[in-house]
């Protein structure tokens, strides 16, 4: 418990009964280091093959898809960075640790994939001003087996992309690999029954469409995040009338709710109660119902007695 004032921002002392803060740190993220390993491992392995081979087979889409999968590869890493550091315990310095390192981590990747799809869509219109003969069969034969380890590489991660958008961004990148990889194998054996080269480049196109439209949600929501908007989990509005409608609270004002990280999430408010200070035990119950309903594991409350109380100028009520 400490108090907090809307004038000068100070702490007050543990036992001045003014404000209450919980810390609920039951929303942690999943630790991901197993599947960050394998995928590195594979992804980086397959890099190479499909770099040689493309070089050895004359397809410059393979060459482009292997440089794509390079930029995957480095997402991993800086992913998986971002959860070690997100797992570190506050300090003095950083009073809430490093969970926003998750949110710097997915807008990064989001731009990664952007870019990568950016290089994917100018080779494309390069080789359908100048078409390349390709050897078909290596070009599917590599291709398929990326599909595998995209594939399978995505599975690892699936399961934690409804929470976390940073492991969310990981998903999507190999799932985006896959993806790519299965269009590279349809054009190979189109190219191969047809020779029509123009095939190659069609198909990478409408493979930069689908990749595009999947990471621009990413984007997105990472870019809010990073600007502290409200969680989309939270309804703030349902938080404000919640807090309105406990007993002895009249009115409730300078509401702030924002993201720690990609799974964390804190909040501030302000109370007025004119019949006198609750106690701790109504302050612990909203800490609790704040993490049971909203999952606001971070909340902190100041009660006002007095209605002019807390106002600060160019602060929303």
């Amino acid at each position: 418990m400490h108090g907090h004032s809307s004038q000068d921002h100070d702490h007050g002392h543990p036992d001045d009964g003014h404000a209450h803060d919980a810390h609920h740190h039951h929303h942690a993220p999943a630790s991901f280091g197993r599947a960050f390993a394998i995928g590195i491992v594979l992804n980086t392995a397959f890099v190479v093959i499909e770099a040689v081979y493309g070089f050895l087979s004359g397809s410059m889409a393979l060459v482009a898809d292997a440089g794509h999968n390079l930029s995957d590869v480095l997402g991993l890493v800086i992913a998986w960075g971002a959860t070690v550091l997100s797992a570190r315990s506050p300090s003095s310095r950083f009073t809430y640790g490093f969970k926003s390192s998750s949110i710097l981590a997915a807008l990064l990747n989001a731009v990664l994939l952007m870019i990568a799809v950016g290089a994917i869509a100018l080779e494309s219109i390069q080789r359908f001003i100048n078409p390349a003969p390709i050897n078909s069969g290596t070009v599917v034969i590599v291709a398929g087996i990326g599909i595998v380890i995209n594939g399978f590489t995505a599975l690892l991660f699936m399961r934690g992309g409804r929470d976390d958008i940073n492991i969310h961004g990981a998903f999507l990148h190999m799932a985006a690999d896959a993806l790519v990889s299965l269009g590279v194998v349809v054009a190979g054996v189109l190219i191969g029954l047809t020779g029509l080269l123009w095939i190659d480049p069609l198909t990478s196109l409408v493979i930069v469409l689908v990749i595009t439209i999947g990471t621009w949600g990413l984007l997105r929501d990472s870019v809010k995040m990073s600007l502290l908007a409200v969680p989309d989990r939270v309804d703030h509005e349902a938080v404000e009338a919640w807090l309105r409608a406990q007993p002895g609270v009249t009115k409730v004002h300078h509401i702030h709710i924002w993201p720690l990280g990609t799974t964390d999430t804190a909040m501030t408010a302000h109370l007025q109660m004119p019949a006198g200070h609750p106690g701790d035990a109504f302050l612990q119950r909203l800490d609790a119902e704040m993490s049971r309903r909203f999952r606001i594991g971070h909340s902190t409350f100041q009660i006002e007695i007095d209605a002019a109380e807390g106002r600060v100028p160019g602060c929303p009520a």
